[in-house]
């Protein structure tokens, strides 16, 4: 799947299209969540997930992975813009192009965790799960108990 955005910017389900050296860089060396993951890791964990790249003129410009069963629940996680694309709405079309893959249709519940991004995320229907602690966010799909919490 690819989209090309009017921007010229293209977001894509390719795993081919993954430039593993820079999201590993930014994950590894810049964000807050993944500071100092090993690249083995990094290799491992695409490696077992569905990814969604955001690319201009061919290079990494953002990322998005999703863990899941395919089938009940998923993961968002290791969601980025690389700073001189930011602003641009890439976040939030990086989380659609997860929640629209072809391969996670019918998931029923989605999670994730943030300490500063909840405005990418709950235009896109994810809720924070508790009063206590809003670093957890949820969507669930149409007609999904809510779990009970507690």
């Amino acid at each position: 799947m690819a989209d090309r955005r009017a921007d010229g910017y293209e977001i894509s389900h390719d795993p081919a299209r993954v430039d593993v050296d820079a999201v590993h860089a930014y994950l590894s060396g810049e964000s807050y969540w993944a500071r100092g993951r090993k690249r083995a890791a990094t290799d491992r964990a695409l490696e077992h997930s569905l990814c969604v790249g955001a690319y201009r003129d061919g290079a990494q410009a953002g990322f998005a992975r999703v863990v899941s069963d395919r089938a009940t629940f998923a993961w968002l996680c290791d969601v980025f813009v690389l700073p001189p694309h930011r602003g641009r709405g890439l976040g939030r079309a990086l989380v659609r192009a997860a929640l629209e893959h072809p391969e996670l249709r019918g998931v029923r519940r989605w999670l994730l965790a943030t300490a500063d991004a909840h405005g990418v995320y709950a235009p896109l229907g994810f809720e924070p799960i508790g009063p206590d602690d809003r670093r957890w966010m949820e969507r669930l799909a149409d007609g999904a108990p809510s779990p009970t919490l507690g």
